[in-house]
């Protein structure tokens, strides 16, 4: 089960050595001498600025699919829409700031709904439309890869499993089982990088590494069927 994206709202206490240990590049000590210089505030002050921190962490990768992290810093690094929040409330913060729908379009963001197993939803980027009803998607934290979660994903099969065809169910590929899970995900739809009411300005600008040169469609649909 994919990890939740966002810090626990009730973090263990810390102390400055663990603080610390989050900004360890020399170039920072100045952040570091605040952090110590700060000695009075409490752990949870310091826990909201270190998520704020590590909020960042997709504009320092040298590349984007070497990001290691949350699925919602990726999906607003990929696609360019700019929602904050856990990302189950995507859907409804992009009401009257970007248009939605049930269609699959590349550079969409796929909003995954709040449940037993994503307990604050998941969103992903579609990368390549491959038929009506399988789509790739460039994510973060889902699969599992050299023990651990969080990787950025390029390219990833996600095919539409709902009864009236209309995209309210998933199934999505993980890399740790190579192949399509058995568990199936509720979905809001897509929320695509127009502002609403201006088509043809205010477009979002996807990044370079949302899709690979040679996609494997082929492979997407033997995934799928």
């Amino acid at each position: 089960m994919p990890v939740v994206d966002q810090l626990d709202p009730t973090p263990p206490k810390a102390t400055f050595n663990d603080l610390l240990t989050i900004i360890p590049h020399p170039s920072n000590s100045r952040i570091r001498q605040g952090f110590i210089d700060m000695g009075r505030f409490s752990s949870r002050v310091f826990w909201l600025i270190a998520a704020t921190w590590i909020a960042a962490t997709p504009a320092h990768a040298a590349s984007l699919l070497d990001y290691v992290g949350e699925c919602v810093p990726f999906a607003r690094a990929a696609s360019g829409i700019h929602i904050y929040g856990d990302a189950w409330t995507w859907w409804d913060q992009a009401d009257g700031r970007y248009e939605r729908g049930e269609t699959p379009k590349v550079g969409a963001v796929i909003v995954f709904e709040k449940s037993a197993r994503l307990r604050l939803g998941h969103v992903a980027v579609v990368s390549r439309v491959v038929t009506r009803r399988v789509v790739m998607v460039t994510h973060a934290n889902w699969s599992r890869q050299n023990g651990e979660r969080g990787h950025a994903e390029q390219d990833v099969t996600l095919t539409d499993v709902s009864l009236d065809n209309d995209w309210s169910e998933v199934k999505v590929w993980y890399r740790d089982m190579d192949g399509l899970g058995g568990s199936t995900y509720p979905v809001y739809g897509f929320i695509y990088g127009v502002s609403e009411g201006t088509r043809s300005a205010a477009r979002t600008h996807t990044a370079p590494e949302l899709t690979g040169r040679d996609p494997d469609y082929v492979g997407a649909l033997i995934d799928a069927y």
